[in-house]
């Protein structure tokens, strides 16, 4: 048994570490990719729009399928279709295809990131269950601070379709030993339908909202624009409006009608578009207006990573010291301070003074 709760263990922190890696990794590479599929900036943002939607709007209903058909068995599969879709973007000749197997990748990525905890909590007793959360949750965000870096020191000397072959293997392999090793589940839960509509609803307005927002800067306000925000708002509305309704929701009906949880998830929301906006927009800035190669590129956002891992203690005592308002309060000031900065940059700004400001923007990530 212990062998096999050290093997579900290890499964679990590649799993999680892969999914959360790929989500931050193709940022650097993406002027390169731009260039070489000779794409818009438009379309370069879906590479990673298109996944991370997939991954958000099926998080959830990835989860219950986890707990009918069991975690192992939806792991696997997971892992071998997210190996396969990688292998599939690195050979990719258009940037059609990188969206639409980015977007593949995003729904073989869902299937991961819950299996992987539901595969702990079937190996380990609910007395022994911290140790093996607590580690993948860390795993997790290093991966997730650490893409950058990774993907930076990959493009330069390989190009940027080595940022998905080097999911592959390890992919392949854990999918393939998830398959071949059968440990012990515990029962799964009955009685809960699997709300696939409700999944379904939240992906077309995300993917509704994202399309419009993406297409502004190039095309203005227009009719489309228009349309766009309202098919969003309806597809949007009608999501609450099922999730109310349906005997097996997606999310709880408390959480929906949160005026605690909305505040929250909307400033969550503020919080990551403005960083991980900012480290898109950086990218181009660094690469193709400074000249800087995608690892140098790296090695300048650098600093946003490591002060968000020196900032977490800090953050964990001002919670406790002035509540979550204030801390909250003083870090979405530090983020705007520091995004407003970075606004500034130009052509004659040097390389050097976006570390400064990309240390102040990246406090928030912390709180």
């Amino acid at each position: 048994m212990s062998a096999h709760r050290g093997l579900t263990l290890t499964s679990s922190v590649v799993g999680a570490v892969i999914v959360a890696l790929d989500g931050t990794v193709l940022t650097v590479a993406q002027p390169t990719l731009g260039r070489d599929l000779h794409a818009s900036v438009a379309e370069v943002q879906w590479t990673s729009t298109g996944y991370l939607i997939a991954v958000a709007s099926l998080l959830v209903f990835a989860g219950r399928v986890g707990d009918r058909y069991g975690h192992q068995r939806v792991f696997a599969v997971g892992m071998l279709g997210f190996g396969a879709a990688s292998a599939g973007i690195g050979m990719a000749a258009g940037i059609g295809w990188v969206i639409g197997l980015r977007v593949v990748q995003g729904v073989f990525g869902a299937l991961l990131q819950p299996a992987t905890l539901g595969m702990l909590r079937a190996a380990y007793p609910p007395d022994r269950l911290g140790m093996p959360i607590a580690l993948r949750t860390s795993a997790i965000g290093v991966a997730a601070a650490a893409g950058p870096l990774v993907g930076g020191a990959l493009v330069t000397p390989f190009g940027w379709r080595s940022v998905f072959f080097v999911n592959v293997v390890p992919a392949l392999a854990m999918g393939g030993l998830a398959l071949a090793v059968r440990g012990p589940e515990r029962t799964p839960p009955s009685g809960r339908r699997l709300d696939l509509p409700g999944a379904c609803l939240l992906a077309v307005a995300l993917a509704c909202l994202v399309h419009t927002l993406v297409g502004i800067p190039d095309g203005g306000w227009t009719t489309v624009s228009t349309l766009g925000l309202i098919a969003a708002a309806v597809a949007g509305t009608v999501f609450v409006h099922h999730e109310r309704r349906t005997p097996s929701p997606l999310l709880p009906p408390d959480v929906l009608g949160s005026a605690a949880v909305g505040a929250a998830l909307g400033i969550l929301v503020a919080a990551s578009a403005s960083m991980l906006g900012t480290l898109f927009v950086s990218s181009y800035f660094l690469q193709d207006v400074l000249g800087l190669t995608p690892l140098e590129t790296a090695l300048r956002a650098l600093p946003g990573p490591v002060m968000m891992v020196l900032a977490a203690p800090a953050s964990a005592v001002l919670m406790r010291r002035y509540g979550p308002r204030r801390t909250t309060a003083c870090a979405m000031t530090l983020l705007a301070l520091g995004v407003l900065v970075l606004s500034r940059l130009g052509e004659g700004s040097g390389r050097c003074r976006s570390e400064p400001d990309s240390c102040c923007s990246a406090r928030v990530s912390a709180r």
